[in-house]
């Protein structure tokens, strides 16, 4: 059974075992809601409520609301939205904003014990005299300023004194700690803004470090689970709770798990605003958008996001995951699901000569062949039927098997037919196809005739009956497979202009008339399919969800795709095959980096150099000299490998003296670092 755990599970389960009450668990999922939530907080939703199912434990919702100029109600709304369609309940609601005045006492407390103090320095003059993670950092003028004084101003930046930037709380830690997080970190700043819950009360607001220990800590969550980059914050979490800790309460716990990524498009908050500010995209839910409102619009179910989740896994390290399983999850999902339906959405008139003119059939259609018992509805068949135009050729060679000249195939549930011929206009364009069809081949009859075998079998809609609606299809939004790992251009040049298709002339057959936002459709032979929201009486909109089958299986040119790993296993060997590109990636923005951001960008690179071999790393020794981040972490990386047991060759010790002699100063450094 453990052999399933994941690894935060197994933390849970050690725990446990060394007698940690199973009663006292409690977990949250801490949301900022300055923006929509999307497929990457779907792991962590899915991990801190699973938790919850698994233990029996409460799960606290807490908005982390310390940043007014950025959090609007909209947003809180979404979330609290998006979750419960996942299917999750929260045991409390819980906002940091509730906890300002605690916040506000303890920091008090903290100067009163001189381990806080108001400082006066620029953004930019705290940024440098903080150091970097090779040089430690200088003390601020204003370290060593009375309590008292600190006090005063403090309770000013309270009362709305002072211009934001004027003035800053920091902690008084350690100037030295190769942990620029403990580097006097700020407490506090003032923000003039209008906050969502608690108005103009405060002028003062908490730093997102110190609110959301505490706020763990006031609600007794035993473990504080992050995603990695808030891994070189542990040490800053613990000082924190450390300050203010009563032995008879809980103490919340952090750890870290890897946040997760999506190819083919963006998971920054910042960025998705960014196209939907600039009117890229439709807005925060629009079906192209990784957003999980964007997801259900286009017609992902709630069940397959949790099974991508669960599928995905929970890694320590961060990697991107492949949207086709997402993909795989849906179509699988939605397979066993979704109603059977016919739709045409590129038509070309079908003219069944020998029918009889005024004739109208119902012909019964299954639902679901998955489902037993769900039943079939009627679908109407007439002389004069739309079906697709690429499903026919006039001469279409021995390898194409739906309708030509000549050739036989089935109509969908109804009948052989046969083409005989075809009405063209004065361009050589087709106008009509004329058909015979055989009246005793109906699809159910059993009769020998309609036991034939041919290769075809084509989908169709009844003219006279069919109704008219706009069918959105929809592509990767980026044609770039990390369109914002590219140092020099900005994410957007890469957008995909063809990622929305928008037929405004499909044909549906009549049982669509009445199609609902919950229920989910499979367009036969094209696609999954689902009512948007745009739709009104007499306009119906469908939305495509994703294909029958995986189009984009053949970018992997050197592996036939029928020779293609399960889509699990496929994504945990592109984890592994991805972490040098991933060092790529990162070294690319090292140099656009300072301060804790370079630290904790750096600490990543070493992570991923634990999965690069030798052979991997060694043809990036010559990486050009002006490619100074990738040398970087090409740098970093060699360090991890000989401190794992690489011997050091004359490659290496080549690479190595080429980086002290760089002009960069980090890449200095940390070669004098290496043995």
């Amino acid at each position: 059974m453990t052999e399933s755990l994941n690894f935060i599970e197994h933390i849970i389960e050690e725990d446990l075992a060394n007698g940690f009450p199973q009663e006292k668990l409690r977990f949250r999922f801490p949301p900022e809601p300055n923006g929509y939530l999307h497929i990457g907080h779907a792991a962590s939703i899915c991990l801190n409520f699973g938790l919850g199912e698994k233990y029996n434990a409460p799960v606290n919702l807490r908005f982390d609301d310390t940043n007014p100029s950025k959090e609007e109600q909209e947003y809180v709304d979404a979330i609290k939205r998006d979750i419960a369609w996942l299917g999750f309940r929260w045991a409390n609601e819980c906002y940091a904003s509730d906890y300002f005045q605690q916040l506000h006492n303890w920091a008090v407390q903290l100067i009163k014990e001189d381990k806080a103090y108001v400082d006066e320095q620029t953004s930019e003059q705290i940024a440098a005299q903080k150091g970097t993670p090779t040089t430690v950092g200088t003390a601020s003028p204003y370290r060593n300023r009375p309590s008292s004084e600190s006090l005063d101003l403090f309770e000013r930046m309270k009362n709305g004194e002072f211009a934001a930037g004027s003035y800053v709380l920091r902690a008084k830690i350690d100037m030295s700690s190769p942990n620029m997080h403990m580097r006097d970190p700020i407490l506090y700043r003032i923000i003039n803004a209008h906050h969502h819950r608690t108005g103009n009360k405060w002028c003062i607001y908490p730093m997102y470090d110190w609110a959301h220990g505490e706020s763990d800590y006031i609600e007794q969550v035993s473990h504080s689970l992050c995603t990695l980059e808030f891994k070189a914050h542990r040490e800053l979490y613990d000082w924190y709770i450390d300050q203010i800790y009563d032995s008879k309460l809980l103490r919340p716990k952090q750890r870290e798990f890897a946040r997760r990524n999506l190819s083919y498009t963006v998971m920054s908050k910042r960025k998705l605003l960014e196209l939907v500010q600039n009117k890229a995209v439709a807005g925060w839910d629009d079906p192209r958008m990784p957003t999980i409102s964007g997801l259900r619009r286009r017609g992902y179910t709630p069940t397959s996001i949790r099974k991508f989740s669960d599928l995905a896994g929970i890694a320590k390290r961060d990697n991107v995951t492949d949207v086709s399983l997402l993909e795989f999850c849906i179509r699988e999902d939605l397979n066993k699901t979704a109603t059977r339906v016919m739709a045409v959405l590129n038509p070309v008139k079908l003219v069944i000569s020998n029918y009889p003119e005024g004739k109208v059939e119902f012909l019964d259609m299954e639902n679901n062949p998955e489902q037993a018992d769900s039943g079939t509805h009627e679908v109407p068949f007439s002389r004069e039927l739309y079906i697709e135009r690429e499903d026919f050729k006039e001469d279409g060679g021995k390898n194409f098997f739906r309708l030509s000249l000549g050739n036989e195939v089935r109509l969908k549930s109804a009948y052989f037919i046969k083409a005989e011929s075809v009405v063209k206009d004065e361009a050589g364009n087709i106008l009509e196809i004329h058909c015979t069809y055989d009246p005793e081949s109906r699809s159910g009859s059993g009769s020998e005739a309609s036991q034939r075998k041919v290769k075809g079998t084509l989908h169709w809609v009844s003219i006279a009956h069919a109704i008219k609606a706009v069918v959105r299809e929809y592509d990767r939004l980026f044609l770039e497979e990390a369109p914002d790992s590219h140092e020099e251009k900005n994410f957007m040049e890469f957008m995909n202009p063809n990622s929305l298709n928008s037929i405004n002339e499909a044909y549906l057959e009549p049982f669509l008339a009445n199609a609902t936002l919950d229920e989910k459709y499979q367009f036969q032979r094209l696609g999954y399919f689902t009512l948007d929201l745009d739709s009104s009486d007499g306009k119906l909109v469908f939305n495509k969800t994703v294909g029958l089958k995986d189009t984009w299986a053949k970018q992997n040119t050197e592996t036939p795709a029928q020779n293609q790993p399960k889509p699990q296993t496929s994504t945990q060997a592109q984890s592994q095959r991805s972490a040098l590109n991933e060092i790529q990636q990162i070294g690319k923005k090292l140099t656009n980096l300072s301060g804790e951001k370079l630290e904790t960008a750096m600490n990543s690179i070493r992570e991923f150099a634990e999965d690069v071999t030798y052979d991997e790393l060694e043809p990036l020794f010559g990486t050009a000299s002006k490619k100074t981040g990738t040398r970087i972490g090409v740098l970093l990386s060699v360090g991890v490998l000989l401190k794992n047991g690489q011997a050091k060759n004359q490659a290496i010790s080549d690479f190595i003296e080429s980086c002290k002699n760089d002009e960069n100063e980090i890449l200095k450094v940390e070669a004098e670092k290496i043995n």
